[in-house]
């Protein structure tokens, strides 16, 4: 374990971090809400911190070990997120403690958009536009993180993925070719973040309300400037646009890449993950759709349509932006979005959940026992695209997805123990370890009510969600220490 190396890195990673301060700094002055200090300190404290961990270390030249990786992703965010608190604390105009600090902080960091806070509208710019960055910088952090670093690890079946990545993404170690990776995908981020925020400006948004609402739509954040969300315009136009940049967020940012670079939507259809996320999002709206109309929620097909696309967009990429208030829908419509959840978005996108990939390969998998069943003699390859599947790569999808679902039990019965009821409680454990952060039951109005206890598991969970469990649980392995 190259220890020196971690700090030398974590110091340089707080020291960039540091002068994310600075936008917020400048909304205060264009707008003159007088809260630049506290993002001031900030950038102060977090430079010093970092310049603290990486001067001792800054002539260390070694290859990061893939040991080392694990523990560098962790830090990373576990850091980050405690360090990205420091505004909310310092500044007068948020009443938060340390606890809501940080939930709110590591909830933008993780792309998650659970909050605490309310009286949005009232708020300083400055901090609207702090949490919206938050998130945004978060999701290009997810994107790098699934596509050059979780599959180099071999996080729970992630090696297929590894497989579908395009030529110049590939890499079968932690080297500085992450750094070529990470360029292409801002690229490809960035253009899509800009057009989604002209898209809103030209449906009716200010221009500040389209830059924020971009950063949280296509990072799959869902943090917003406004305590209604998007029901705040109530406009048709803005919902179908936050619909289809919610779906392009939930889709590999890999893939949007090679979309890019080859100039044909074709390499959409050809990808059997990107394929299987998009039926699966039509017949989560077909569902809801029906439901909304057989319950009479909506009589006109039109918004029923509307509404139903833009929720299971929303929770199914786990997003969380909100049109209306889907946590009073009768009847299963609710459960069902917050069940849509745990599948999430294809790999390599800033969507959570357990990721389409390894749903997919489940299903398939199921379909190929009860064919064994028919045909005990019967030899069934499991192809996935153009790639047969190995036993080695089921065996960590199926662990991942095991220990993912007993997490999500466990974690449900520690919430009842807090207080909440069953369908609040797997809600809270939705919203958190899906990285979904809407809620129904007695959260579906935000999380700021909940006891502290409840929010420290739903930090860690929002950080289990977002590492792919694995890598950090195995920080917590004897043998991971083993020289």
């Amino acid at each position: 374990m190259h220890f020196a190396l971690i700090s030398k890195i974590l110091g340089l990673l707080l020291v960039v971090f540091s002068f994310t301060m600075m936008p917020p700094v400048a909304v205060a002055y264009l707008y003159r809400d007088g809260s630049e200090g506290p993002f001031l300190v900030s950038f102060t404290i977090s430079m010093l911190l970092g310049l603290a961990l990486w001067l001792p270390f800054f002539r260390q030249r070694a290859e990061l070990q893939t040991r080392d990786g694990f523990l560098v992703v962790t830090l990373f965010w576990s850091v980050l997120g405690v360090i990205g608190a420091l505004p909310m604390l310092i500044s007068e105009a948020v009443p938060v403690g340390f606890t809501d600090a940080v939930f709110e902080s590591v909830s933008g960091l993780t792309t998650t958009g659970a909050t605490v806070l309310s009286g949005l509208d009232d708020l300083p710019k400055s901090m609207l536009f702090y949490r919206q960055q938050l998130q945004w910088l978060g999701g290009m952090g997810v994107i790098v993180l699934a596509v050059a670093i979780l599959p180099m690890l071999g996080i729970g079946g992630m090696q297929l993925y590894k497989a579908e990545i395009p030529g110049p993404m590939k890499e079968s170690k932690l080297t500085p070719r992450i750094a070529e990776t990470a360029k292409a995908l801002w690229y490809v981020y960035l253009a899509i973040t800009i057009a989604c925020a002209l898209a809103y400006w030209l449906a009716g948004m200010t221009l500040f309300d389209a830059i924020c609402h971009s950063f949280s739509t296509v990072s799959t954040g869902g943090f917003s400037t406004h305590d209604a969300s998007m029901a705040y315009w109530n406009s048709t136009p803005i919902d179908i646009i936050a619909t289809v940049f919610m779906l392009i967020g939930g889709i590999s940012f890999a893939l949007h890449f090679a979309v890019w670079r080859g100039k044909s939507l074709l390499a959409y259809l050809r990808d059997p993950e990107c394929r299987f996320f998009l039926g699966l999002m039509l017949l989560y709206m077909l569902m809801v759709g029906g439901g909304l109309l057989i319950f009479g929620i909506h009589e006109e097909p039109g918004e029923a349509t509307r509404h139903a696309a833009f929720q299971v967009a929303s929770f199914g990429t786990g997003t969380g932006l909100t049109s209306t208030n889907a946590a009073a829908w009768p009847g299963f419509i609710p459960l069902l979005l917050v069940f849509t959840s745990f599948v999430g978005g294809c790999a390599g996108s800033t969507a959570a959940g357990m990721k389409v990939v390894r749903a997919a390969l489940v299903f398939r998998h199921s379909i190929r026992e009860l064919r064994r069943l028919i045909y005990p003699n019967g030899v069934f390859a499991l192809r996935f695209g153009k790639h047969v599947v190995n036993d080695r790569v089921l065996q960590a999808v199926w662990g991942f997805v095991g220990v993912y679902i007993t997490l999500s039990v466990i974690f449900t019965l520690l919430f009842t123990m807090t207080g909440m009821d069953l369908t609040t409680a797997v809600s809270a454990v939705a919203a958190s370890i899906n990285n979904l952060g809407v809620g129904i039951g007695q959260v579906g109005g935000g999380f700021a009510n909940i006891t502290d206890e409840a929010k420290w598991m739903m930090t860690l969970l929002m950080l289990l969600g977002r590492l792919e469990i694995f890598t950090f649980l195995v920080l917590f392995t004897p043998l991971f220490w083993r020289q």
